[in-house]
């Protein structure tokens, strides 16, 4: 859509339909390309995860005395297709998250046109920052909150009489749910500025409920993380700092507001 172009409605739609349909394709070919190294991908990316010589877990044991154990569990798949539709599942998802900043050019495409000089100004590099929150909070998933979760649930044993048997579905779900969702959550400065910027909240209100917020944070760290309070902390630092950026966001997109009127 070209800017300063007077467009009709479904002109607007055929726009972003275009728009959607780049973005799915970029994700197909993303997703064709996992498909085709599932096996390696499956291999080093997930199951890796259930060993003990994981990076994460060798740097845990080497700085912080914090030891994990090879995971004494056995996978299986439950179902006809279950092995098929998790790879698909895993494609897909893989494509996603290595086309998102593709994804999110072609919806800020549409949507800058429609905005002021200064809010363009204000936006600038936008597709950068977004995809570099986005990938940081993948990597934090990856690398901390997904090894932790899957420790922890994969030593902890009611009994000794209790056999852990996992279904790969379970397994790579709660891989891919807890990365994809961190990777979402780091984008909290983002949907700061912009919820700021429609006068959702403010800073007041965000220093306001800033004990709330950590509070809410650090029941979330102790209900992903093992218990104990090395690892709730390595959790917990990263998002509190990007409540505290959130907060620095509101803040400036408010002394802006107060020059534009002025």
């Amino acid at each position: 859509m070209s800017e300063g172009t007077n467009m009709s409605f479904l002109q607007h739609l055929e726009e972003l339909r275009w728009r959607l349909v780049r973005a799915a394709i970029a994700v197909v070919v993303a997703a064709i390309v996992i498909w085709i190294y599932q096996v390696e991908i499956i291999e080093n990316v997930f199951l890796a995860m259930a060993e003990d010589d994981f990076i994460t877990f060798k740097y845990l044991c080497k700085y912080f005395g914090i030891c994990s154990e090879k995971l004494n569990v056995n996978f299986q798949s439950m179902t006809v297709s279950g092995q098929f539709s998790y790879a698909l599942m895993m494609s897909i998802v893989g494509g996603a998250i290595v086309a998102f900043p593709f994804i999110f050019y072609q919806l800020w495409a549409f949507v800058k046109p429609g905005l002021k000089f200064k809010e363009k100004k204000m936006a600038k590099g936008i597709v950068f920052y977004v995809s570099l929150l986005f990938f940081s909070g993948i990597l934090f998933g990856y690398f901390v909150v997904a090894p932790m979760s899957i420790q922890f649930f994969g030593t902890f044993q009611m009994s000794k009489r209790i056999e852990n048997i996992y279904t790969i579905d379970s397994y790579m779900s709660t891989i891919i749910s807890t990365v994809f969702y961190t990777g979402l959550f780091f984008l909290l400065p983002i949907v700061t500025y912009f919820l700021t910027k429609v006068g959702l909240f403010d800073s007041a209100f965000l220093k306001k409920y800033r004990r709330h917020a950590v509070v809410i944070i650090l029941i979330l760290s102790a209900i992903i993380t093992p218990p104990d309070w090395i690892t709730q902390i390595i959790v917990s630092v990263p998002l509190l700092i990007l409540y505290e950026i959130g907060i620095l966001v509101a803040i400036r997109v408010e002394k802006n507001e107060l020059k534009s009127k002025s």
